[in-house]
């Protein structure tokens, strides 16, 4: 385990009931403290098993975790305290207003009073919902619900964010907007990030390390610039191609 380790992963692996075959298959790894961290695959790689399990949705058919010092096995409530996640299907209440939404995802994180009125105002400002945050989410377009599903996840400031694909579906202006933010919450409030993307271009950029993973076992693990260097590829996209194979997946 690396001494400034966030997140370490021993030996984990996760089978599902009447499959064949492993969805995670012996990964271990560290994430550090501070980074931004891209977890990369193919469809059906195992991207969203890893996430599921470090949010205890899932159990681990063997392995563990462990999440600033606490066990996934043994103190998974204490470890949903410091983590925020935004899934990639929208998880919020599409009768509620922006506002409503957040206030009562902010009381679920803990957030109270003129503390979680106060976050949750920053945030609609930071967001461009200034003017709408009353309004019902159901007459919001697909890049307002996908800002707001990213709001609730980062209300309370958690030491550790888990992103799946947060920026899908986004036009340019928007996606920008939100990387720029991620990065600033990053860098003034020290929050571990975790990235999944298809966005190779994105991650290229945005990541400070990745990790390649398909059929359920890491592949690579590096900056993208030193694996581009080590796979001799102009760019990851090309690296991830070289690794993983060009077969489409469903």
């Amino acid at each position: 385990m690396s001494e400034n380790a966030c997140i370490h992963i021993s030996k984990l692996s996760k089978k599902y009931p009447g499959s064949d075959s492993f969805a995670l298959n012996d990964v271990s790894f560290d994430i550090l403290e501070g980074e931004i961290f891209g977890l990369l695959g193919p469809n059906g790689a195992g991207k969203t098993t890893f996430l599921s399990i470090l949010c205890g949705l899932l159990k681990p058919t063997d392995g563990e975790a462990d999440v600033c010092g606490y066990s996934l096995t043994k103190n998974l409530e204490s470890i949903k305290q410091i983590l925020g996640v935004v899934p990639q299907d929208f998880a919020i209440y599409p009768t509620l207003s922006g506002r409503d939404n957040l206030m009562y995802i902010g009381r679920m994180y803990g957030l109270k009073g003129k503390l979680l009125k106060d976050r949750v105002e920053e945030c609609l400002v930071k967001f461009g919902f200034d003017k709408n945050g009353n309004e019902p989410v159901k007459n919001y377009s697909g890049g307002m619900k996908r800002r707001i599903n990213l709001i609730g996840g980062i209300l309370h400031e958690p030491k550790v964010l888990l992103l799946d694909e947060p920026t899908v579906g986004m036009d340019v202006q928007t996606r920008t907007a939100i990387i720029e933010h991620l990065q600033e919450l990053n860098r003034s409030k020290k929050i571990t990030i975790i990235y999944t993307s298809h966005n190779l271009d994105q991650a290229e950029l945005f990541c400070n390390r990745v990790g390649i993973i398909d059929k359920g076992q890491l592949l690579r693990l590096d900056s993208p610039q030193e694996l581009m260097k080590k796979e001799d590829c102009a760019d990851l996209e090309e690296v991830f191609l070289k690794l993983t194979g060009r077969k489409i997946r469903d």
